[in-house]
């Protein structure tokens, strides 16, 4: 769409662009337009207080000119509005532009301290990766194991087909905390509006992402802030197939197992394997926060759930459009919630397409 800048003009005046119809004697301000959602085209109106009689609509070169018209029966047929097509940027947009890229920046820039700080540099808690103990190694696979209290709870309800690893229970719910809450970003990524600016596959950003949560999220949360490669989806990016349909149309389905998922890491750091001597809530709450002060993965957790929490009620206040209109403005709030907010929106996403 063609940008428009506001100009003041004395009638009468002689335009390209414009309607001859009544006579003014004073200036006329024209103010910005906004956006015509049925036809997409610019509305212009013109102001003059509160002493609008009747109200016209052209169309030329592909603009839409509306405005209100004041009645002068003894001055007529003398121009009153004009559409100055501008070669550049409003005030507004370049300032939004400005303040997109200084984003962009401090994206790159965590992105890179992420990596660094989390994964290369010996100064944070626990060993980096290139000198990671095999101790530390065991720990994420018997976490890995335990996924989603699906053994624990197996092996308390008297199935024993396999048993499983015995963990402290607030490092488990931890660990399955971060996942849960990563799993439930695929429906928000794969109907995120600014998807297209990723030339990527999503899929395979998500499942990367599932193993290693923000690396690969700060980036794309950079590039949705560039340039759009079109002005819409291309129809490959508007029918979802494989893993994308799956996860938008089971949207409630993950939004309950997330949700499930969550409530039980909670009751799991109260009262979870409680017949195993990890002591009381105090001792507990003493273990955790010496395991998030000595190890590098329960480390990067506390990175991710502060990260998560940023980016969570951005992308979902950017997709407002996607939820169901009765539930939009529970969602508009509850995403400021961490993890509660991303099962609202699953919850409300209307089964529809772009």
């Amino acid at each position: 769409m063609a940008h428009f800048q506001a100009v003041t003009l004395y009638s009468p005046i002689s335009t390209s662009i414009g309607i001859t119809r009544d006579y003014f004697p004073k200036p006329i301000t024209r103010i910005v337009p906004t956006k015509f959602k049925t036809n997409k085209h610019a509305v212009w109106k013109h102001g003059l207080g509160m002493k609008f009689k009747s109200k016209h609509t052209v169309w030329k070169h592909g603009l839409q000119l509306k405005f209100d018209g004041w009645r002068e029966p003894t001055n007529t047929l003398n121009c009153i509005c004009k559409a100055q097509i501008d070669s550049g940027e409003t005030e507004l947009s370049k300032a939004e532009t400005r303040n997109q890229r200084v984003l962009q920046v401090a994206l790159w820039v965590m992105e890179g301290v992420y990596i660094f700080w989390l994964f290369l540099l010996p100064y944070a808690p626990g060993d980096p990766v290139w000198a990671i103990k095999p101790y530390t190694i065991k720990i994420l696979l018997d976490l890995s194991l335990n996924f989603f209290f699906i053994l624990p709870l197996a092996n308390s309800a008297g199935f024993h087909l396999m048993e499983a690893p015995v963990l402290h229970p607030t490092v488990e719910a931890l660990f399955n905390f971060v996942i849960a809450w990563t799993m439930m970003f695929a429906p928000l990524l794969f109907t995120d509006c600014k998807r297209n600016r990723f030339g990527g596959s999503l899929e395979a950003l998500w499942v990367v992402q599932m193993f290693l949560t923000n690396t690969l999220l700060i980036p794309y949360m950079a590039i949705r802030l560039g340039a759009s490669r079109s002005s819409s989806l291309s129809k490959s990016q508007k029918v979802k197939s494989g893993i994308q349909l799956v996860m938008t149309s089971g949207a409630r389905i993950i939004g309950t197992l997330g949700g499930l998922v969550g409530f039980i890491c909670i009751i799991w750091v109260l009262f979870g394997r409680d017949d195993a001597g990890f002591g009381s809530l105090a001792d507990r709450w003493d273990f955790f926060l010496d395991y998030i002060k000595s190890d590098r993965p329960g480390y990067a957790f506390i990175w991710d759930i502060c990260l998560y929490s940023i980016f969570q009620p951005w992308l979902i206040g950017n997709n407002l459009q996607n939820v169901e209109e009765d539930k939009i403005q529970a969602v508009r709030y509850l995403r400021f919630v961490p993890y509660v907010g991303l099962v609202a929106y699953l919850w409300g996403l209307a089964n529809n397409e772009d």
